[in-house]
C-alpha cells in the first residue's frame, strides 16, 4: 500500500491504520478470519519495568477450521477455559522449547504442552518454538524427542513437519523423527 504525504507509521515502518490493539477476548476480522487474543502465561517488559504489557495467545477462525497459537506461554489453568469457550480446534500450534525448572510461568515442557493441547480440545498438535538456538540448558532435539513419547502416551495426533514442509490437517505427514539426524 503507497503511504501518502503525512502517513504515520510506527517504528518499523508499519501504517498505524494496519496496526489493531487487542486485550484478551477482543476480536478483530482480517480477510475473513477471526483473529481472537486469548490469554497467555509470560512476563514482560526488559529490566526494571515489568508487566506493563500483555503477552497473548490466539484463536485464528475461519469459515471451516480454528487454529490456536499458544505464542509465548508456559502452561497455565486458562487453556482449558479458552478450549471450552473457543474449542475444539482443528489444529493447535504449542511452544515446546526452550524450557528450565526456573522458568515454570514462562515456558511449557513438552510435556505440559501435551496437557494444554488437551484441555484446549485440539486436535492435531503441531509443535512450534523450538529448534532454533539455545535459550536453554536442554539439547536441541530433546524438545521433539520428549513431545514425540508423550503425544504416543497419550494418544495425541502429533505433525512434526521439517522446516517449511505443507501440513494438511486431514493427512499430516507422518512422524518420522527427521530431526534425529540432523541433531
Amino acid at each position: 500500500m503507497p503511504l501518502g504525504v503525512g502517513a504515520h507509521l510506527d517504528r518499523w515502518g508499519v501504517p498505524a491504520e494496519r496496526i489493531v490493539e487487542l486485550d484478551w477476548s477482543e476480536s478483530h476480522q482480517v480477510a475473513g478470519l477471526e483473529i481472537t487474543a486469548t490469554a497467555a502465561q509470560h512476563f514482560s517488559g526488559r529490566g526494571l519495568r515489568r508487566d506493563g504489557t500483555l503477552w497473548s495467545s490466539w484463536v485464528v477462525a475461519g469459515a471451516r477450521r480454528t487454529v490456536f497459537y499458544t505464542g509465548d506461554s508456559g502452561y497455565f489453568d486458562g487453556y482449558a477455559e479458552i478450549g471450552a469457550e473457543h474449542g475444539p480446534f482443528d489444529v493447535t500450534l504449542m511452544q515446546i522449547g526452550a524450557y528450565d525448572r526456573a522458568w515454570p510461568t514462562i515456558h511449557m515442557f513438552p510435556e505440559e504442552a501435551v496437557s494444554a493441547h488437551l484441555d484446549l480440545r485440539g486436535g492435531l498438535f503441531v509443535p512450534v518454538h523450538w529448534a532454533t538456538f539455545n535459550l536453554a540448558l536442554h539439547d536441541w532435539s530433546e524438545p521433539v524427542d520428549r513431545l514425540w513419547a508423550e503425544a504416543k502416551a497419550r494418544d495425541v495426533r502429533l505433525a512434526v513437519p521439517r522446516p517449511g514442509e505443507r501440513v494438511v490437517v486431514d493427512e499430516p505427514p507422518a512422524v518420522d523423527g527427521w530431526w534425529q539426524a540432523v541433531a
